[in-house]
């Protein structure tokens, strides 16, 4: 198989050795390493049918969501536009609720504060068998980045049973991979320190985390560590941040599409580096206009919905992410048949408001900020006007700090205009500054 350089542009592939080919298949009856697209669509439209029955039968919620639907006149994907959406609102007042089965058949459930809101969270529950079925996808997901053999170091919560770093643990000893679970690295220094005396060839972890123990292990001089490949989950990937993680460490950077309510796994980019190949035979993924809702040309971006088709304790049908993308047009190069979705170009909503009919967002903050080499984690406040203002606390490595080049980084990004009014907090002691999840601006009124 051809090796993408470690820019991460798309290169040619010579061969068709994506391991999700041949675990769709199975997933799908078939013998051979791949499959079509019509038995795909063929199993898509069946197990729809069927999650759909489910649904009205056991789910408070979708029995009444879903009236006046007949499943088994469900008879093409495109059908599917019948049903209305789930929305974050539906999870969150869960009345009625949508959990499917008995509280005696869920074994994990996991709480999400919703972003804005000062309501209940979003909770979401899974069965044994949902959880395998995400440890599954793990263990053929990470043969991208991962080979039998190696030593990888996960940097996501894992003490607890069924977290993320859990599962991602028992999917490398179903790889043949020695898992080495660092958890979350709040002291990204230590955590460093434990990487140089693991030697581990692949890291995973969310994006700001992995660069902040990247940056501690090169401090003061130290030889880089030989990294091989880092997969990145969990938060918006800046490029500037991808770019530097490379630099520092040599790798080849995957990255990983999927969120809680997706059951934790969505989509992995392979090789190729074109957009993540997604888990078709459990999720079917559509794109919809954010304003009306309607579908999408094939190729043109908009809002990621999806609908489970697997999950019996608490199924979404058509569940609006709010994430911003498109699906890819074509095959990749690495020959895969599987759907691939786009980087994701934003959330709906997301960001502040400027007042001059643009808005400022977390992410055009990282692009700036991380492309300095000290830079290990900052939080953005930002005050509403008039006139706004925007208050930056960012923490860096000592001696690798510089008000004036921060300054200079944000003057240079074309998402803060010019006379935007800017106040800095620094810190040296190159820590973190929050827990895992995903980063956004704070927002505050003008005392």
């Amino acid at each position: 198989m051809g090796k993408a350089c470690i820019g991460q542009q798309p290169v040619t592939m010579t061969d068709t050795a994506n391991p999700l080919d041949a675990w769709t298949a199975g997933k799908l009856g078939l013998a051979g390493p791949t499959f079509r697209r019509a038995d795909l669509h063929d199993h898509q439209l069946a197990a729809l049918r069927a999650s759909v029955a489910w649904a009205q039968q056991h789910s408070p919620f979708y029995r009444r969501h879903l009236a006046g639907i007949d499943a088994n006149e469900l008879r093409r994907i495109a059908d599917l536009q019948r049903l209305p959406f789930t929305t974050t609102d539906d999870l969150r007042r869960h009345d009625p609720p949508l959990l499917a089965v008995s509280q005696s058949a869920i074994s994990h459930v996991v709480s999400l504060e919703t972003s804005g809101t000062s309501g209940p969270p979003k909770r979401l529950y899974f069965t044994p068998e949902e959880q395998a079925a995400t440890r599954d996808f793990f263990a053929h997901g990470m043969r991208l980045p991962a080979r039998p053999g190696d030593r990888v170091a996960i940097l996501f919560p894992g003490a607890r049973p069924g977290s993320v770093g859990d599962l991602l643990a028992a999917a490398l000893e179903d790889l043949g991979a020695t898992p080495i679970l660092a958890g979350w690295p709040a002291d990204p220094a230590a955590t460093a320190a434990l990487l140089r005396r693991e030697r581990p060839d692949v890291v995973a972890g969310a994006p700001v985390a992995t660069l902040a123990v990247a940056r501690h292990s090169a401090a003061g001089g130290q030889a880089p560590l030989a990294v091989r490949s880092v997969l990145l989950s969990a938060d918006h990937v800046a490029g500037s941040l991808r770019r530097s993680l490379a630099e520092l460490w040599g790798c080849e950077i995957f990255e990983h599409y999927g969120m809680t309510e997706m059951g934790l796994g969505g989509g992995v980019d392979c090789a190729a580096h074109a957009g993540y190949h997604l888990r078709e035979h459990e999720l079917l993924v559509e794109i919809v206009d954010p304003a009306s809702g309607a579908p999408v040309l094939p190729g043109q971006p908009g809002e990621v919905v999806f609908t489970t088709l697997q999950r019996r304790g608490l199924p979404l049908l058509r569940y609006r992410t709010g994430d911003l993308s498109r699906l890819l047009p074509g095959t990749c190069a690495c020959g895969s048949p599987l759907a691939r979705l786009a980087r994701l170009s934003g959330r709906l909503g997301a960001g502040v408001d400027l007042g001059d009919g643009r808005r400022l967002t977390i992410a055009d903050l990282d692009e700036a900020l991380f492309a300095l080499p000290g830079i290990i984690d900052f939080t953005a406040t930002f005050q509403s006007g008039p006139p706004p203002a925007l208050h930056l606390a960012v923490s860096y490595l000592a001696g690798r700090g510089s008000p004036t080049a921060i300054r200079a980084a944000l003057a240079d990004s074309p998402a803060l205009p010019s006379g935007l009014p800017l106040t800095l907090t620094l810190s040296s002691a190159g820590r973190l500054h929050g827990r895992s999840g995903k980063r956004t601006i704070l927002e505050a009124a003008r005392p």
